[in-house]
């Protein structure tokens, strides 16, 4: 499989469970992944892939690899009552919740989606979690047998997107409405 990734962007937010679940249920992978190594270093989760042909990849060269952070959020069972009320308020009930780490993948491809060998087909994986997640947004870019493809998933659900080439105004002979610094007669001497 080949392809690149171009612009990346992620707020993807999911279940620690939910993600170490998805890869202990043997998940197809992408061509060239032949695996997935999951590892966690202190609030990091880090998700490489291993190569299908090892040969291919100099043992000095590493694959690419997801990284998410992890942190821990209580969810409750029900929605808390808001604060306040009067000063005869009952008694309050606690509301069943718990403590649910979360694997966070949020930034830009450096960021969440690094290193090149194997970036793309990496990424193939980061759109599978991103359909899993209930919570953010995946966009991207990306080409494959040289087309251009655009990439949204929002709360695990895929939506619309497009690619769009429009010029830049940095490009060209500019609107006229910049200072000519030449015939200035402030700073001509």
């Amino acid at each position: 499989m080949s392809g690149r990734v171009y612009r990346l962007h992620s707020t993807l937010e999911l279940p620690l469970e939910d993600v170490h679940d998805y890869f202990d249920d043997d998940p197809d992978l992408p061509d060239g992944v032949e695996d997935v190594d999951v590892s966690r270093r202190n609030n990091t989760l880090i998700l490489r892939a291993v190569a299908e042909n090892e040969d291919d990849i100099s043992k000095y060269t590493p694959t690419a690899q997801l990284k998410a952070s992890v942190s821990e959020t209580r969810v409750y069972e029900e929605e808390p009552p808001k604060p306040g009320g009067g000063w005869m308020q009952e008694e309050e009930e606690e509301i069943p919740s718990e403590l649910v780490e979360f694997a966070c993948f949020k930034g830009d491809r450096e960021t969440v989606l690094q290193n090149t060998a194997l970036q793309y087909p990496m990424f193939v994986v980061l759109k599978q979690i991103a359909l899993l997640s209930e919570k953010g947004t995946l966009t991207a870019i990306t080409e494959e047998d040289g087309e251009l493809t655009a990439t949204r998933i929002v709360e695990g659900e895929p939506r619309p997107a497009s690619v769009e080439v429009v010029e830049s105004p940095a490009n060209g002979d500019g609107d006229g409405n910049g200072v000519d610094w030449r015939d200035n007669d402030f700073i001509s001497g």
